[in-house]
């Protein structure tokens, strides 16, 4: 795969509108910069791994997110460099489904020590559920 194929791979976001939907996906970005800076994955193994998602989507026709790409490709790289296992992945995994369950519609799904815990309600929703 050549650099060009690589860029021309990843959608451009544009500069309209906010980056992030959903705070995952922040969360997402921010630690793939500090496993970079951290020096755990280089610019172009990062890129590479990417772009291997997003073109891997193309192919099948899936529809997933550029951001659920993003987390894929994050995914693999962690799993791929042995920086977190499969047992540990699939146990946080777990607990955050547990915890989407757990928590009362309307309210931010938490985990708290790895447990499941109800944030409080917005504002100018006290109460509600």
């Amino acid at each position: 795969m050549t650099a060009g194929d690589r860029e021309a791979a990843i959608p451009d976001l544009g500069a309209e509108g906010p980056p992030f939907e959903e705070p995952w996906q922040g969360e997402a970005f921010a630690l793939v910069v500090s496993l970079r800076r951290a020096g755990h994955i280089g610019v172009r193994e990062w890129t590479e791994a990417l772009a291997r998602e997003v073109a891997a989507d193309r192919e099948s026709g899936a529809a997933r997110s550029y951001h659920r790409q993003w987390l894929a490709a994050l995914e693999a790289l962690l799993a791929g460099k042995g920086l977190v296992g499969e047992a540990e992945r699939e146990a946080r995994a777990e607990a955050w489904r547990e915890a989407y369950r757990a928590t009362p519609h309307g309210r931010a799904v938490e985990l708290e020590g790895g447990r499941a815990r109800a944030a409080p309600p917005p504002p100018g929703r006290a109460g509600a559920d």
